[in-house]
């Protein structure tokens, strides 16, 4: 059978939870930029998702075809990631896809019929449970004991989650898109997945649409925070208890020295109730606040209220959009050095890099900034203009086009022109 030419318009399949089409700084949000980018080069883009601030079941805007089939929460995990190859086979079987780009495991399903479908699969490295290694090593001891646990932690963390779903994942994918060097050389030399099937695809965020912003006195008030009070401040989902313990050890060192200081932590999960037990057993109570989960389109203002933005998780490893969000305000960040943010932030200058079970160094890099011995304003405006040089969303759009062509060709399912 002759080959097909390659298509000059691509019609593509983006699989997704989260496509937040409001709010500038919600998790996934670029993932709107890319598809608004991609339909302004002529090529047609269709999404699969779970839910929307929107409250409907189906979305057209700029040119985007958005499916939510959650919305009312009634599908569990594994319900969910049936239907969604259940909508991707309708959807194909309209107009055939030329690739489908699967942003986490909602859409291992496809992946696993991709040949039946006879699609290109484009798998995120964020669908992969990598975050997972990455996660272990940041709870890391500098002890000869604590390394040797660390090892077989993540050997054995490895050895589950590649045999657990992984291997399908990356089996199954036709190229990868990471977004740091770190990623990517742990793709290479653990998962033994072909570097040259690998792009490096920097997801910023969209400068253009800045949302107004609040005050960060109606903020703290609407938080019970005094206006002159010093404000930390930290996004979690709650599926872990580690990295929240050790900033609670932290910010409880802190606030014996300085009184004055809170700590808002953002975000729900599982493990909100253990979470919340060690701030009452640390007598935090009236220090610490919990905002539960907030809408997309306020995360720039909390984000506002705080003086200092910290993340010490590494279950996401690449760039969250809230820290970017971060950085673009001006604010003092500190990062986990073994998280992709070790490749990105520089340590000292646009912000701080901390192995994130060292209490310790956390606590004094609190009380340094709280007292002014660091230049905040300095390492503020240089995070601020990072951000703007690495936020390019012509270069994020080009880059992801030109990798998906790269992959189209790499299958050798279509004749190329020379």
């Amino acid at each position: 059978m002759a080959k097909a030419q390659l298509p000059r318009e691509l019609n593509i399949c983006i699989i997704s939870k989260r496509f937040p089409l409001i709010g500038r700084a919600a998790h996934h949000s670029y993932l709107v930029q890319i598809a608004k980018g991609l339909t302004k080069k002529g090529h047609h883009v269709s999404v699969i998702s779970s839910t929307t601030l929107l409250n409907r079941s189906e979305v057209e805007q700029d040119g985007i075809h958005a499916y939510f089939l959650n919305q009312d929460g009634y599908y569990n995990d594994e319900q969910y990631i049936e239907i969604v190859k259940e909508k991707f086979s309708q959807l194909h079987s309209r107009k055939p896809f030329h690739i489908v780009h699967c942003m986490d495991r909602s859409g291992i399903k496809v992946l696993r019929f991709k040949k039946q479908f006879g699609v290109t699969a484009v798998v995120d490295v964020e669908a992969t449970r990598m975050s997972e290694l990455f996660s272990i090593l940041g709870m890391s001891q500098e002890t000869a004991w604590s390394a040797i646990q660390s090892a077989f932690a993540v050997t054995y963390k490895f050895i589950r989650t590649f045999f657990g779903g992984d291997r399908v994942l990356l089996k199954s994918a036709d190229g990868v898109f990471v977004t740091s060097p770190q990623q990517r050389l742990t793709l290479e030399r653990y998962y033994l997945y072909p570097d040259r099937k690998t792009f490096t695809v920097s997801y910023g965020i969209e400068l253009s649409e800045q949302q107004p912003i609040k005050t960060d006195s109606n903020i703290k008030q609407k938080l019970g925070i005094p206006s002159d009070a010093f404000v930390i401040i930290t996004f979690s989902d709650m599926t872990e208890t580690n990295e929240s313990e050790i900033l609670l050890n932290a910010f409880e060192r802190t606030v014996i020295k300085k009184p004055n200081t809170y700590l808002v932590i953002v975000g729900n999960g599982p493990q909100r109730q253990a979470i919340e037990f060690m701030v009452y057993n640390r007598a935090l109570g009236s220090k610490v606040i919990f905002t539960g989960a907030i809408k997309n389109v306020d995360t720039a203002d909390y984000i506002e209220a705080a003086n200092i933005y910290i993340s010490l998780s590494s279950k996401t490893s690449g760039f969250e959009l809230s820290l970017l969000e971060a950085m673009l305000q001006k604010k003092i960040i500190i990062g986990s050095e073994v998280s992709g943010l070790s490749t990105f932030i520089e340590d000292g200058k646009d912000g701080f890099l901390v192995r994130p079970a060292d209490t310790i160094s956390i606590y004094q890099l609190f009380l340094d900034i709280i007292h002014q011995q660091i230049d905040g304003q300095e390492i503020g405006e240089n995070a601020k203009q990072k951000i703007i040089a690495y936020s390019d969303t012509n270069k994020m759009i080009g880059d992801c086009i030109n990798a998906y062509f790269a992959i189209l060709k790499f299958t050798k399912k279509y004749k190329v022109m020379r």
